[in-house]
């Protein structure tokens, strides 16, 4: 079976160069809008591996994903994002690349391609039982991630997927597979389009799903996010006027204080 049909096949466009700018964005735009249809196929595989991930989470586990070029570069992204939105320590979502930080900038040839190299670079942050390891590619075939989940199975240790060709050879390695099937891009083989866009979807509600499910949002607020920017410190003094009956000055002098939201409102309600 060609595993990489579904994403390199011809396209149905040809002669690219001979289209207006309204056409290319027009045409790739309509490609686009079929992302999110062919993410809602695979919620029921995105509900299971959440559930197992926030699981492993509530007895101390962290969730890493692994990934080369683009997909490597998408699970850093994410994992980078959930400290300052929800207050979690840097090391409880962890993005890792193959051919290491230098290839979140610039390509490292032949880093994909080795089977081994990402089970060393688990063991750099003392993998075990109680984790999960997503391995991220859009094709499904990319040895250094597919060598990653083989030696985390053998070594019991919950293993995720996120691919755009269903039945993969990842998808058939990873004990929770998520298969988002996108079909050829617009640009033969770029996968850095729709099935880049796929993943990125899905990785937002991995981590977000996670996080509320852990506690890390009330209502639909982030009130453990970091205040690292005056308009971070701005939408958390107006979010805890909307918790509690005070002027915009007491409420950021009690966020300054207490250093983030949640706390601020407890501390507010522990003393009325």
């Amino acid at each position: 079976m060609n595993f990489t049909k579904t994403t390199e096949q011809a396209s149905k466009y040809e002669h690219l160069e001979k289209m207006s700018v309204t056409d290319l964005l027009t045409n790739i735009n309509n490609e686009d809008k079929t992302v999110p249809l062919a993410v809602e196929k695979a919620l029921p595989q995105i509900e299971t591996l959440v559930t197992e991930i926030v699981s492993k989470m509530k007895h101390g586990g962290r969730l890493f994903y692994i990934g080369a070029g683009t997909s490597g570069r998408l699970g850093i992204v994410d994992a980078s994002e959930c400290p300052p939105t929800f207050g979690v320590p840097f090391d409880l979502v962890i993005g890792i690349i193959a051919g290491g930080d230098t290839a979140i900038r610039k390509a490292v040839e032949f880093a994909e391609d080795d089977r081994e190299q990402a089970w060393k670079d688990l063991q750099q942050w003392n993998i075990n039982e109680n984790d999960v390891v997503v391995g991220i590619a859009a094709s499904g075939t990319t040895p250094y991630v597919i060598g990653g989940l083989e030696m985390c199975n053998q070594n019991n240790i919950s293993t995720g997927s996120i691919s755009c060709n269903a039945e993969s050879p990842l998808s058939k390695t990873a004990k929770f597979p998520i298969d988002v099937v996108v079909g050829p891009e617009f640009v033969t083989g770029s996968s850095r389009m729709k099935a880049g866009t796929a993943q990125k979807l899905v990785l937002n509600m991995i981590s977000t799903a996670t996080m509320i499910q852990l506690g890390k949002v009330k209502g639909n607020k982030m009130v453990d996010m970091q205040l690292s920017n005056t308009k971070l410190i701005d939408r958390g003094t107006r979010m805890i006027m909307e918790e509690i009956p005070v002027s915009y000055e007491e409420a950021n002098q009690l966020l300054n204080t207490h250093g983030s939201v949640r706390n601020a409102v407890d501390f507010y309600n522990n003393i009325k």
